[in-house]
C-alpha cells in the first residue's frame, strides 16, 4: 500500500508519520485483508454473472469497499473490522447466488464415482471453474469423437445432470493447480484453462494449452466468445490418449443430497455411530507441510465422517475411507464455492438438534492459499463460527494484533500436528 501523506509504500509498522495519516500496520492488515477477501468474492460474483445472475448489494458493497480503502478515507480500526464481515456477509450472498445459477442451468448435483483413467482417442483436458466453459465446450465437441476430462476445481463438473448427459465426458485427469506442469506436459491432448490457477507452462505443451475468460497467458492462445474450434483443432491434431485404466473418485455431494440423508445421519449421531464431523478442505499448494492434511485424515477415527471441498481435497479424495451404514466417510461437497453446501448443512444440522453450530460435533480445518480462501473464511466468521483450525501458515498480510482480535472473537487456531489437533477437538 503506499501512503499519500509519506509518498512511500508502507512496510514493517506502517507509515512514519502514523500520528499524520492515520496508517497503521493494522489499519494496513485489516485494508488487505478487505481487498484479498473482495478478490475472492468477485471472483463468485462473475462466474455468477456469466451466467446471467446478479446481486445489487453485491456490487454496492463492491464499491463500498473499494472507496473505503482509498486515500485518507478511513483510519477507524473497529470500522475495518466491520467492513470486514460485512464483505463475509457478502460473499455469502454471492456463494449463494452462484449456486442458485449453477443448478437452475445444469441441475442438483448427485454423488457420482467419475473414472481416473483415460479413453483411447484424441482428448481436451478442462482446469479452473467455469462450468459454462465446460458446457459450450462439450456441445461443440459432440460427435467429433475426442473426449473431454476435468482436472482440479472443474471434477465436481462430473455431478451435474446437465453436464452428466454428455458422454465424451468421461472422466478426471491429474489434480490440484500446483501439479498443473508436471500433468499437462504428460497429456498429449489439448488443454484449456477457464479461470484462475493458470502456471505458465512448459515449452512442451505451450502450443496445446489454451486459455479463455480472465486468463491469459503469453504466447499462448486465447478463446474468444467461447469458440473453442482452435482447441478442438489442436485435439484433433495430436496424439491420441492410450486406453488406461484407472481408480474412482466420488463428488457431487451438493446440500441438496446430504439433506436426503439427514434423517439417517442423525438417527447415528445419536446412536454414537457418528462421534464427529471434520470439514477438511480449502485451497492446496506445493509446499511439503500441507501433507498435514493427508495425514490428518488419515488419522481420523472410523467412527468419524470428513466433509471437503476446494482442490485441498486432491491430499487425500482417493483414500478409501468406507462408510458408516451406508453414509460414506469421505464426502466431496464440490468446489470452493460450494462453501455454501456445507454452511447450508451444518446450519440444518444445527436446527435439527436444536443448537447452534458452535455446539455440532463439527469442526472445520482449513488450508489457506488464495483470495477465495479469504472470502469464505470471512463468511464464516460473519455467521460467528468458533474454532476454525487454519493452516499450514497465516496469510502474511495478518499482523499479531488482527490476530489476537481473530482469536479473542473466533478462537481461530493454527494447526499443529494431526495427532494433537485430532486429540484437542475429540477431547
Amino acid at each position: 500500500m503506499f501512503c499519500y501523506q509519506c509518498e512511500q509504500t508502507l512496510k514493517g509498522s506502517g507509515c512514519k508519520k502514523a500520528g499524520v495519516c492515520g496508517k497503521n500496520e493494522d489499519i494496513q492488515s485489516l485494508q488487505d485483508t478487505l481487498l484479498i477477501g473482495l478478490k475472492g468474492m468477485a471472483a463468485y460474483a462473475y462466474h455468477a454473472r456469466q451466467l446471467g445472475a446478479r446481486d445489487e448489494e453485491v456490487d454496492a458493497f463492491v464499491q463500498e469497499a473499494l472507496f473505503v480503502t482509498g486515500t485518507n478515507v478511513n483510519f477507524d480500526l473497529n470500522r475495518y473490522v466491520g467492513l470486514a464481515l460485512k464483505c463475509g456477509e457478502m460473499n455469502l450472498r454471492a456463494m449463494e447466488m452462484l449456486d442458485k445459477a449453477h443448478t437452475s442451468r445444469f441441475g442438483n448435483p448427485e454423488p457420482t464415482s467419475v473414472s481416473t483413467g483415460t479413453k483411447a482417442g484424441p482428448g481436451i483436458v478442462v482446469s479452473g471453474h467455469d462450468l459454462l466453459d465446460l458446457y459450450e465446450l462439450l456441445k461443440q465437441t459432440e460427435g467429433t469423437g475426442i473426449n473431454v476430462y476435468t482436472h482440479g476445481e472443474m471434477l465436481p463438473a462430473h455431478a451435474y445432470p446437465e453436464l452428466k448427459k454428455f458422454n465424451h465426458l468421461v472422466g478426471n485427469y491429474g489434480g490440484a493447480w500446483q501439479n498443473q506442469k508436471k500433468e499437462f506436459d504428460e497429456f498429449p491432448g489439448a488443454m484449456l484453462v477457464t479461470t484462475n490457477c493458470v502456471l505458465i507452462p512448459r515449452e512442451s505443451y505451450r502450443d496445446r494449452l489454451f486459455t479463455c475468460g480472465v486468463t491469459g497467458v503469453p504466447g499462448v492462445t486465447h478463446i474468444e466468445g467461447r469458440d473453442f474450434r482452435p482447441v478442438i483443432d489442436k485435439a484433433k491434431s495430436s496424439p491420441a490418449l492410450p486406453e488406461k485404466p484407472g481408480g474412482t473418485l466420488t463428488t457431487g455431494f451438493h446440500y441438496t443430497a446430504v439433506l436426503r440423508l439427514a434423517d439417517k445421519i442423525i438417527e447415528l449421531v445419536k446412536a454414537g455411530r457418528i462421534r464427529h464431523f471434520f470439514l477438511v478442505g480449502g485451497c492446496d499448494g506445493a509446499k511439503p507441510s500441507r501433507n498435514y492434511y493427508t495425514e490428518f485424515v488419515q488419522n481420523v477415527p472410523q467412527d468419524c465422517v470428513v466433509l471437503t471441498l476446494g482442490c485441498g481435497k486432491f491430499r487425500f479424495n482417493n483414500l478409501n475411507l468406507g462408510s458408516i451404514d451406508g453414509i460414506p466417510r469421505l464426502i466431496d461437497m464440490g468446489q470452493c464455492n460450494d462453501a455454501y453446501s456445507a454452511i447450508q448443512v451444518a446450519l440444518a444440522l444445527g436446527n435439527a438438534f436444536n443448537c447452534s453450530v458452535n455446539d455440532l460435533p463439527l469442526s472445520m480445518v482449513l488450508s489457506w492459499f488464495e483470495q477465495k480462501a479469504v472470502a469464505i473464511l470471512l463468511t464464516l466468521f460473519h455467521l460467528g463460527i468458533k474454532g476454525i483450525r487454519i493452516g499450514p501458515t497465516l496469510p502474511a498480510f495478518i499482523t499479531p494484533n488482527v490476530l489476537k482480535v481473530l482469536q479473542d472473537n473466533f478462537d481461530i487456531k493454527l494447526i499443529t500436528t494431526p495427532e494433537e489437533d485430532i486429540k484437542a477437538i475429540l477431547s
